[in-house]
């Protein structure tokens, strides 16, 4: 084993959130080592996917709106550096039977921050967005401003913009543990070698209660099966024509996306089967069963995106009780600071979380309103 080396901080895990901390510590002069126990970027966790929502209204929480916002922000800038589209503004909808809590949550937040919304009926969005096939009593809350980032290449592009500053990052080393050192820093161990570091951040996704022993049990992977269907109407599902959409109807809560960068249309059912898993033990591989449960959803309320299968693809949720996120410094390590349990509606965050973390690492505290996703509010 390598001889032991000295950094400022360690972040592990370098997908979505670690992504973007690496780089937010790098352009803030710190001296950063980002370990990877896959490629960069990679389809084993939660960070891939061609496609994911980032929407103004919250109707998780109106706390998030303020953080999204900023995110927005931070995704545009990380654009104009990388050369490559990352933010797709093709508007969003929220819809649901009327009076359903997603329609009336989602209408909340538009009110409490002043955010420009259109509150449709089914037969109004059919009419306006033709691929949208939903009851007339349905309520949509539109709006114009939101839409879909795109993962491997936003992880892409905060690594490239991490490497510029001066980040070291390891791809293919497996973190086996962490230790804190008598100096109040951390060792941290790996398949391949020893490190020393001021500051640890753990942002390993499924893995995260493998290396934080207070996440067991709060932070649970979940399997998660994404379809893409291609379209009998195709040009009802290209991004000009279809904003992205959360759904809540008879078969639960599914989300969804237009075509955009490979083919079908895509979209996912929020829980799938409900399969709490252990992420290196999971079938990763799609089953027809998997398939039947999306293809019922989209041949009831997208029937003109329901034609043959493209592609399946399993990812992993990573679930809180409250489905809220951890980003928090840990109370017996303050040198060590945890982002976990994003629950399936973490990415669109990721620029701002990466902004959060470096905060606390450095800091052990941030301007941005967290006291939603404080560690110890689950003991007891």
């Amino acid at each position: 084993m390598a001889a032991s080396e000295r950094y400022e901080t360690i972040v592990v895990g370098v997908g979505g959130m670690g992504s973007a901390t690496v780089d937010h510590l790098a352009r803030r002069g710190v001296d950063v080592l980002g370990l990877e126990r896959y490629d960069i970027p990679h389809s084993k966790g939660s960070s891939h996917g061609v496609t994911r929502i980032i929407r103004r209204p919250q109707f998780e929480d109106p706390a998030y709106v303020p953080l999204v916002e900023r995110s927005f922000d931070l995704w545009e800038d990380l654009e104009e550096t990388h050369g490559r589209e990352l933010l797709v503004r093709n508007g969003s909808i929220d819809v649901g039977p009327a009076g359903s809590d997603i329609v009336r949550d989602s209408r909340d937040s538009c009110k409490q921050y002043g955010i420009e919304y259109e509150e449709l009926t089914g037969d109004e969005l059919g009419e306006r967005f033709p691929g949208y096939d939903l009851p007339e009593d349905f309520r949509g809350i539109y709006q114009p401003d939101g839409g879909f980032v795109v993962p491997e290449q936003c992880i892409i592009a905060h690594v490239n913009r991490a490497h510029d500053h001066g980040a070291e990052i390891h791809a293919r080393e497996q973190v086996l543990g962490w230790e804190p050192t008598e100096d109040g820093g951390v060792t941290v161990e790996t398949d391949a070698a020893s490190y020393e570091a001021d500051k640890l951040v753990i942002t390993a996704g499924a893995w995260a209660a493998n290396l934080v022993p207070q996440l067991e049990g709060l932070a649970v992977p979940e399997r998660q099966v994404l379809a893409w269907l291609q379209p009998e109407v195709p040009a009802s599902f290209q991004p000009e024509n279809f904003p992205v959409f959360v759904t809540e109807t008879d078969l639960g809560h599914h989300y969804g996306f237009p075509v955009y960068d490979v083919p079908g249309f895509k979209f996912g059912w929020f829980n799938h089967l409900e399969e709490t898993v252990d992420p290196d033990e999971m079938n990763r591989e799609p089953t027809q069963q998997d398939e039947r449960v999306l293809r019922d959803f989209a041949e009831q309320y997208f029937p003109d995106g329901a034609g043959p299968t493209m592609r399946l693809s399993t990812c992993i949720f990573t679930n809180t009780p409250d489905e809220h996120f951890v980003l928090d410094t840990l109370p017996e390590h303050p040198q060590v600071t945890v982002g976990a349990g994003f629950s399936g509606h973490g990415f669109k965050f990721a620029s701002v979380v990466g902004e959060i973390l470096a905060d606390l690492s450095e800091e052990g505290e941030t301007e941005h309103d967290i006291d939603l996703f404080d560690i110890e509010r689950f003991d007891g």
